[in-house]
């Protein structure tokens, strides 16, 4: 499937799965060492030592000089995400030309590198390339996001209680932002009286109207 022509200024749905469908997160170390290059790689700066971040991170201490000029430099917006066993889904605004493609490139070499090496493997750990679909709707931005929201009920111990799954922003959305600045959702929350009509329009949503009006032929993964 070809990619989007990406576009400064726009937004995009990103996403990529395990080669093979394998997993790529096994455990929530993994996961935190991904939030963090999410976070890390939004700017156009130079990180030496990405480990000494990931508790900050994860305690949400973005007062760190290097996160205020991740912030300064920064070259795309994270507006939506979902990490799931085996792939991961985002909605981003590209900031700056070619700002999704350095951040992309960044984000998986980096975490391909990590997990190769915490988990004795080698080879490549994602299936190609990123996939990416523009986002030129509303409506469709909308759907997307809850698309993505609803992605844990795939896991039988998350189902019906999505807004709890800790990797996704369903729960940044409806209820608090754990990210600050990293995570930008206005655009999406601004069609909406507050974050408990959003989880509402998630929640009571039909999934057969989900799935059509976001399409997943294109990104069914």
């Amino acid at each position: 499937m070809p990619r989007a022509r990406l576009g400064e200024g726009e937004y995009y749905h990103i996403f990529n799965r395990g080669v093979e469908k394998r997993l790529i997160f096994l455990d929530d170390k993994d996961r935190w060492r991904f939030m963090t290059l999410l976070i890390a790689f939004q700017g156009d700066v130079t990180i030496n030592q990405i480990g000494r971040l990931v508790v900050d991170v994860e305690h949400r201490r973005f007062d760190n000089e290097i996160f205020s000029e991740i912030l300064h430099k920064r070259y795309v917006e994270l507006i939506a995400f979902c990490l799931m066993p085996n792939h991961f889904h985002l909605i981003l605004l590209e900031v700056k030309e070619g700002g999704i493609s350095k951040f992309m490139q960044r984000l998986l070499d980096a975490y391909t590198k990590y997990f190769n090496i915490r988990h004795n493997r080698v080879g490549h750990l994602f299936s190609g390339k990123f996939q990416s679909v523009h986002i030129d709707k509303n409506e469709y931005l909308n759907y997307l996001s809850a698309y993505l929201h609803l992605n844990p009920r795939e896991l039988k111990m998350w189902r019906k209680k999505e807004i709890k799954y800790p990797w996704s922003s369903f729960y940044d959305f409806a209820i608090s932002n754990r990210w600050g600045q990293f995570l930008n959702p206005s655009i999406l929350l601004d069609a909406f009286d507050d974050g408990e009509d959003y989880r509402s329009f998630v929640e009571e949503t039909p999934i057969k109207e989900i799935t059509e009006n976001v399409e997943p032929s294109r990104f069914d993964i």
